[in-house]
């Protein structure tokens, strides 16, 4: 079973390591949040303002192992309530703010969250979120928790929705590490300073660990626009030079971006997962992707299949140019391994399973589901596919 050597032994530590080497420059960016203004951290400022809410969870008694949830709209301040969560020793829980109040308190009663959150919807910039004296915890290891974010059709819409109800799945410090380092290693990330304009939700795994953690990694600065009007302005005023997002987000955003020639993105990432591939035409993939080479030429253009228990990403596959969206998913990402289970197997037809370093170990307080999923250190997808002589797989019908 592969696996990094050399990672760093809890996500904090990298972290805390590339806010001292790249200190001044631009962390977070948010263009056009709730009350229309700009909101800029550095990496100093974003590690003050979150360390200190990790000791205002501290005061609250929130620490080691303990539970806390961030219900927040996406922008600096989720970014800041993640890492306050994260630095206070807890294990953030990751609940979609758009999601149902019944759904959403399904699944803070199943985490048994200790502390939740959630803004307060007011704009200052320490409002309703705890505030105290600086303070990092820095005593975990690889083999602990370090996130906990639910996924299911109704959560996640890149899962299957056949998962049924949302299952919590633990992230380790070591799954979290090492989907870092695979996209740092395999995407040749620029520590030169690039700003990634994050499209996807922070709430699920593709934005938070896929995208948010690896720009940090490298010193990046992270841009956020949550008004859709202002991402084509965004693009070129903030000099965007990787743009994150699914195909179904980009479909939606063509309008806008209609004329716009931006010669400054060099990667754009497509992250269509099973559910939403399942679901799209593979004429209107074939014309996002036309229009995205046209809107983006110099880009290199990538997409990504992947599930929470992947840590988001398990198979990748750099765009050709042909209109295969629907039906190839990629090769093996990183330190991910697949294997076929069934009868068909050794033909190359059947059930998708991939283990590897970013693999969750379990489902949250759920051994049935666990060992339902798991043969050894192999998840099962739940994905029938075919693999080729090239090593590609490709979705069966």
């Amino acid at each position: 079973m592969l696996r990094y050597g050399n990672l760093n032994p809890a996500l904090t530590e990298l972290l805390d390591v590339q806010v001292h080497a790249f200190s001044q420059r631009e962390a977070v960016v948010e263009i056009g949040g709730a009350d229309g203004h700009e909101t800029r951290l550095t990496y100093r400022q974003l590690w003050h303002s979150a360390s200190r809410i990790a000791g205002g969870l501290q005061e609250h008694g929130i620490g080691y192992g303990d539970r806390v949830a961030v219900r927040m709209p996406v922008g600096a301040r989720w970014v800041q309530a993640f890492l306050g969560a994260l630095l206070s020793g807890a294990v953030p829980v990751l609940v979609p703010d758009r999601l149902p109040d019944a759904l959403a308190a399904q699944l803070l009663s199943d985490s048994a969250a200790d502390f939740i959150l959630d803004g307060g919807g007011a704009e200052a910039h320490y409002a309703d979120l705890p505030d105290g004296a600086a303070f990092i915890d820095d005593g975990a290891s690889l083999s602990e928790l370090a996130l906990l974010c639910y996924t299911s059709g109704t959560v996640c819409p890149e899962d299957a929705p056949a998962h049924g109800d949302p299952k919590g799945v633990e992230l380790t410090n070591e799954n979290l590490l090492s989907a870092v380092r695979s996209m740092v290693g395999a995407l040749d990330l620029p520590t030169d300073g690039m700003r990634n304009l994050v499209l996807l939700p922070l709430a699920h795994a593709s934005g938070c660990v896929d995208q948010m953690l690896p720009t940090f990694a490298v010193g990046g600065t992270v841009v956020l626009s949550p008004d859709p009007s202002l991402i084509a302005e965004t693009i070129v005023a903030e000099r965007i030079d990787t743009v994150c997002a699914t195909p179904r987000i980009f479909a939606g955003l063509l309008p806008d971006l209609a004329g716009l020639h931006a010669e400054g993105v060099r990667q754009v990432c497509s992250a269509g997962h099973r559910a939403e591939l399942a679901a799209t035409d593979p004429g209107t993939c074939a014309v996002v992707a036309d229009a995205l080479r046209e809107v983006f030429p110099l880009a290199r253009q990538w997409s990504v299949w992947g599930a929470t228990e992947t840590s988001g990403i398990g198979l990748a596959l750099t765009d050709s140019g042909e209109p295969h969206c629907r039906d190839l998913l990629g090769l093996p990402f990183g330190g991910t391994e697949l294997a076929l289970w069934g009868p068909r197997a050794e033909s190359g037809h059947g059930e998708l399973l991939c283990r590897g370093p970013n693999i969750t170990p379990r489902y949250w307080n759920d051994p049935q589901t666990t060992e339902s999923r798991f043969t050894g250190s192999w998840f099962h997808t739940g994905n029938q596919v075919d693999i080729d002589a090239a090593g590609l797989v490709h979705r069966a019908e």
